[in-house]
């Protein structure tokens, strides 16, 4: 439901939940693809590494929505891949609000699919950082790199690089153990 009218400026867009998800991406609903092997892996890794990392420090979690709200901007659904938000950001939030955190995550991850398109995965790292996350990260297993975004500079990294970043404190994984969960073993 999108509420608007002549004396009601536009506050929130509301889309319906969808498998997969649908998100707002450059000014349109956007479903997400539905997710393959090598999606899956990769944000399976990703998301058990966070979360022993994040123990006390705040909640890891996968395909978690979003209502993000850009300054000046209008609020709209983004669903990361995997997201991190620290407990200090959680702990304003009510019980019903920590189900669909009105809040940018302190950390976004989007892996890439064989269907994404750029310009929406630059749209949606842009959207991130101005609603106030910390950190996007962008999973390319097509080019086996890991791409680093904050508000200051962009980094990517190859598979001899660790994963790590003050968003992180303490957290380093190496990229490399990363794309090893995509081997075969028969």
């Amino acid at each position: 439901m999108i509420e608007c009218s002549e004396a009601m400026p536009l506050h929130e867009i509301v889309l319906p939940e969808t498998k997969p998800e649908t998100e707002w991406v450059r000014g349109r609903a956007l479903q997400k693809v539905s997710p393959q092997r090598t999606h899956s892996l990769l944000q399976g890794e990703l998301t058990a590494q966070l979360r022993r990392w994040a123990q006390a420090r705040g909640e890891v979690g996968p395909e978690w929505r979003f209502r993000l709200a850009p300054p000046g901007e209008i609020r709209r659904p983004l669903v990361p891949d995997v997201a991190y938000i620290s407990n200090e950001r959680l702990r304003p939030l009510s019980d019903a609000e920590i189900e669909m955190p009105p809040v940018a995550p302190d950390v976004a991850v989007e892996v890439l699919s064989p269907g994404d398109r750029r310009v929406d995965v630059d749209d949606k790292i842009a959207t991130y950082l101005r609603a106030g996350s910390l950190l996007v990260m962008v999973v390319d297993p097509f080019e086996r790199i890991v791409e680093m975004h904050d508000a200051s500079h962009e980094a990517r990294l190859g598979e001899d690089a660790l994963i790590e970043h003050a968003a992180l404190p303490g957290f380093r994984y190496p990229v490399r153990d990363l794309f090893a969960v995509l081997q075969r073993t028969r």
